[in-house]
């Protein structure tokens, strides 16, 4: 079995609201990079990624240039053996991780279709039946904030993101992390995410304000040694997030004595593969893990639910259904929450296909 075609979508997702961070960022519209790698055998395997804007290192419209440049490399490769070809696509291509991840997320739905095994079963084992999601709550108004989590408490959630610093206010972010936790009662887990966008100073004034509130950081500050000096200084939890985007990163932070939790994110690490190697360092620090990406429909949350599946459940702190966010939904056949809780896809590989129809005309087609 040989690769033998890729094919590039660009689809257009809306987020059911606009989502405000810190720093001017928002989420509103964004494009979504579908791939699929076509066998001369007749299998589809399907990537995805979804590069917000101003987030990360990443352009979506840089992704149809990066895979036609790694084309040559896959073209006639075997998926069987993820890790070669993507060694290989690192001599073809320096850097560039959110682009390589779409290519390393297909190969592995091909390497599980080859083989009849779900990807939870290849990357370990499935651990759970199902997994804890949060629920990730825009930067308005703290009233309206509070009314989000309740109405998300509602439906089963127990772990609430508080977007925080869209005005650089830190009493204004004390209040919306008071009223979020007032809503929510004193059980769940709440934790408040600036997206790198607050100063030590103001972090830590609006996390000494709420300390009495039982709630953790997440990434504050740009830094890992900012982030370090607010958990110095505030002796709350802190959940890393952009600042950890490799082992290095990870080791620093963990060094820091500021990796009480982390986000490992498909298209920050370059996809399952190198995520698969940072979960076991991760494991081995004692940090629990968010499994999930920046942000997509359908593909790319199969893909995160099965490595959260396949995370030993007491490490593992949540897991996101990235889909639920946005319209449309690409893949007709893909989960659903349930009770805040949330199963991975059952079938071989990522389980899931998209509906053609809804991928509209492809934007690069190479065999």
């Amino acid at each position: 079995m040989k690769v033998s075609g890729l094919i590039l979508w660009s689809v257009e997702l809306t987020s059911h609201a606009t989502y405000y961070m810190a720093g001017g960022k928002t989420c509103d519209t964004v494009k979504s990079q579908v791939l699929c790698l076509e066998t001369d055998n007749g299998m589809k395997g399907w990537g995805e990624v979804c590069p917000i804007p101003h987030y990360l290192p990443a352009f979506a419209d840089g992704v149809p240039s990066a895979v036609t440049e790694m084309a040559p490399a896959l073209l006639g490769a075997s998926p069987i053996g993820v890790d070669a070809i993507m060694r290989r696509l690192d001599d073809v291509l320096q850097g560039h991780s959110y682009a390589k991840s779409i290519v390393d997320m297909a190969l592995w739905d091909l390497f599980g279709q080859a083989t009849g095994q779900p990807l939870f079963t290849l990357l370990g084992g499935r651990t759970q039946a199902d997994m804890p999601l949060y629920h990730s709550i825009t930067c308005t108004e703290p009233d309206d904030m509070a009314r989000i989590a309740a109405e998300a408490y509602a439906t089963g959630i127990r772990q609430f993101q508080v977007k925080l610093g869209v005005d650089a206010d830190w009493q204004a972010d004390a209040e919306r992390l008071t009223k979020v936790r007032e809503a929510v009662g004193s059980g769940p887990i709440v934790y408040g995410d600036w997206n790198c966008g607050a100063t030590k100073l103001q972090a830590t004034r609006t996390a000494r304000t709420v300390a009495h509130l039982d709630v953790m950081l997440e990434q504050p500050c740009s830094t890992l040694e900012d982030c370090a000096a607010v958990r110095q200084a505030t002796g709350l939890p802190m959940k890393i997030d952009e600042g950890a985007f490799d082992l290095a990163s990870l080791l620093r932070a963990r060094d820091l004595g500021c990796l009480d939790a982390v986000a490992l994110k498909l298209s920050k690490f370059g996809g399952i593969s190198t995520m698969r190697r940072a979960r076991d360092l991760t494991l081995h620090f004692g940090a629990e893990i968010c499994a999930e990406c920046t942000w997509g429909s359908d593909i790319v949350t199969a893909a995160a639910l099965h490595f959260a599946a396949s995370t030993p459940p007491r490490m593992l702190l949540n897991t996101c259904d990235l889909s639920s966010y946005v319209a449309p939904r690409l893949c007709p056949d893909a989960p659903v929450r349930t009770n805040g809780r949330i199963a991975p896809p059952e079938g071989p590989g990522l389980g899931v296909s998209p509906n053609p129809d809804m991928l509209g005309t492809p934007i690069l087609e190479l065999n």
